[in-house]
């Protein structure tokens, strides 16, 4: 059996590997991936496709629903989450199993043991099931950031940035308002559109619709601008290595 793991943190996916090697699967090869952009391009390239999945709900560069956008999903997936059980009902009907993080060598047996007695049927009839699992997770269309005894709904729409330092994050407003929002800058990319939000650096996620200007800085980087009415609190730079995915993403 081959199987391919899709995890962005390394010693989470250290860890599932050795677990299942541990567990005496008949697992003849393990693959791994950290990205949607890295598993699109080696599922499209790859001539041996894994037998089996293990999917990280979370990624780096988004939720890991953007997969089944882009391509065509033949594989059977088994979800991997921290989150708890409730925030888990949208994915039931959309995979094989799912663990919740950290993940018990019991668990991950039974998983792989239910995998295992899914019929030829079976898997097709799961396959067609889990192509339409980007239908059942919309993006939403308001945040709710908490202050002191309340939650402010604010729009996705309206949202200029998130900006992250020192381990706390800033959501700011086309408006110039900003408010404390408490959530990883990873864990919020991954619920956004990322054709509309944008992974600029470790401390900045851009929205689309209010950039004001990009210029070419040195050494190939690029420098973001939002509206000058926003106090945002450093310059905003895109790398060398990410300019040409930022430049095709603004293409979109």
């Amino acid at each position: 059996m081959h199987i391919l793991i899709i995890e962005d943190e390394p010693l989470a996916s250290e860890n599932l590997e050795k677990m299942l090697r541990e567990a005496a699967l008949d697992i003849q090869k393990i693959s791994r991936t950290e990205s949607i952009a890295q598993t699109v391009a080696y599922l499209t390239r790859t001539a041996q496709k894994p037998d089996l999945i293990f999917m990280d709900i979370h990624l780096s560069d988004g939720s890991a629903f953007t997969i089944f956008n882009k391509i065509t999903l033949e594989v059977p997936v088994i979800f991997t989450t921290a989150y708890d059980k409730y925030a888990l009902q949208a994915f039931k009907v959309n995979s094989i199993d799912y663990l919740l993080k950290p993940i018990a060598i019991e668990q991950l047996v039974a998983a792989v043991h239910k995998f295992q007695k899914y019929s030829k049927r079976d898997i097709a009839n799961y396959l067609t099931q889990l192509t339409s699992a980007k239908l059942t997770t919309p993006y939403p269309r308001k945040i709710l950031v908490p202050l002191k005894d309340e939650l402010l709904p604010v729009d996705v729409d309206d949202i200029a940035c998130f900006y992250a330092t020192n381990g706390h994050t800033t959501v700011f407003n086309k408006n110039g308002r900003s408010y404390p929002y408490p959530h990883r800058l990873v864990h919020i990319m991954s619920s956004l559109d990322p054709v509309q939000f944008f992974r600029a650096n470790k401390q900045f996620i851009l929205a689309k619709k209010h950039m004001s200007k990009i210029t070419i800085w040195v050494d190939n980087r690029l420098r973001v601008s939002l509206p000058s009415h926003l106090d945002i609190p450093e310059e905003i730079y895109i790398s060398k290595n990410k300019a040409a995915q930022f430049r095709q993403w603004v293409a979109q």
